[in-house]
């Protein structure tokens, strides 16, 4: 075993000691609602808070202020069987990986104006160093019918880029997603909700004068909005339809467009190389649907460049799923944030129940050519099976059969997949 390996479980198993002796005291989580109305904090769109309480000792409660954190961990592995195209486009082995570890500090100061605060650091894999996670500042302000976000956060863009990984019912988002949406910018948030009208936004501005350097950093400042309505909102139905909008400036006027074929072991599928691109524009549409313990849900996203010299290109893509949660749990909504919110199980493996199970198909498509450009388009199916055993521990098992048509040749590719996750 390398010593890569043996670090990444050794952080692994330091979780597992965090939460192995209260398994069995977990305490009902809130299994009434599947509606999630609470005021927004800083840090809830980076790592969920287990509805069930695992231990306490993370946990602060002052006068002034409140104080906790949380740890996330994501290990994997992945397989392929590959048809002769495939293997003249890339060479491709099994292999595990460490996918993500992270720590969550976030707490609330008792102003008279609510006042909450997060700060992360995560493993970064592809650099091997800690990096600053989700960090800032988040202020009510009701005037505003909402909140003030300041520091580094997600942009807004997308449900399913809002929304915690951790929760999300796929391993990975959507290609398209990866290429064009950073996951990170630095700069100021306005979260905005009218719930007689049944609207949600949030607008933000960013630049990179703290981000440069940072392998999220690709544009030196852009401004980004995503705008919901979501006119059936109840206990057992939900329906959601969003448009989002983003403006911005590469950094030293260069774009490259790549993304792996969610499978984060794999190699980057996809990729237009360096453009000398002025500024980009993106929009895209989401719409999702829940009713019960099926979930339907479709993005698509359009990036047309300013540049001219590559004769203005247009990159496309999307994505279309359906879930269903086999055991009779519902995906909580978040009806402030407008996104989904993790499986809680109603019967956790660790009280002795058979935890929640959701099956999952899922369907992807990136187009990353556009004259003279020659970037690739890629199609994956994935069927797969997502055992949540309690708040904390995940198992998610994964077959994937992908189309890439890149290099003058269309190779298909076979995807085995399982990836354990762990929460505090």
């Amino acid at each position: 075993m390398n010593r890569s390996v043996r670090r990444d479980l050794l952080l692994a198993g330091i979780l597992c000691c965090l939460s192995h002796n209260a398994w069995g005291q977990q305490q009902p989580g809130n299994q009434g609602g599947t509606l999630d109305d609470a005021p927004l904090e800083a840090g809830d769109d980076e790592l969920a808070t287990p509805e069930r309480q695992l231990i306490s000792w993370n946990e602060y409660e002052g006068k002034r202020a409140t104080f906790r954190f949380g740890g996330g961990f994501l290990y994997e592995y992945a397989a392929y069987a590959q048809d002769e195209h495939s293997k003249e486009q890339f060479a491709l082995s099994p292999s595990p990986k460490l996918r993500d570890a992270r720590l969550l500090f976030r707490g609330r100061l008792k102003f008279d104006r609510p006042t909450s605060w997060s700060a992360g650091l995560m493993w970064d894999v592809p650099t091997h160093r800690f990096v600053f996670r989700q960090t800032g500042v988040m202020v009510d302000v009701p005037e505003l019918f909402g909140q003030i976000f300041i520091g580094r956060t997600k942009e807004g863009i997308s449900l399913n880029k809002v929304m915690v990984g951790y929760a999300g019912w796929t391993m990975e988002r959507q290609p398209i997603s990866d290429a064009t949406i950073p996951i990170l910018a630095d700069g100021i948030k306005w979260l905005g909700y009218l719930p007689e009208k049944h609207l949600l936004w949030n607008l933000g501005v960013y630049g990179d004068w703290l981000s440069e350097g940072q392998t999220f950093s690709t544009y030196s400042r852009q401004v980004a909005g995503r705008f919901a309505w979501v006119p059936i909102e109840s206990q057992s139905t939900v329906l959601h339809v969003g448009l989002n909008l983003r403006h911005g400036k590469p950094d030293d006027g260069v774009l490259q467009l790549r993304a792996r074929p969610e499978a984060f072991p794999a190699p980057f599928f996809v990729d237009t190389g360096k453009l000398a691109v002025k500024d980009t524009t993106l929009t895209g549409i989401e719409a999702y649907y829940r009713p019960g313990s099926l979930l339907f849900g479709s993005e698509y996203y359009f990036q047309k460049a300013d540049a001219p010299q590559s004769n203005n290109p247009l990159f496309h893509g999307g994505e279309a799923f359906v879930t269903w949660l086999a055991t009779g749990e519902t995906r909580v909504y978040n009806t402030r944030g407008g996104y989904f919110n993790q499986v809680s199980p109603a019967r956790p493996v660790f009280q002795g129940g058979p935890g929640a199970w959701e099956l999952v198909g899922h369907f992807s498509y990136i187009d990353l050519d556009s004259n003279p450009i020659h970037g690739g388009k890629f199609w994956r199916f994935t069927p797969m099976v997502n055992w949540h055993l309690s708040d904390n521990v995940r198992l998610e098992l994964t077959y994937g059969y992908g189309s890439l048509d890149r290099f003058g040749v269309v190779g298909k590719t076979q995807f085995f997949q399982s990836r354990i996750q762990l929460q505090l």
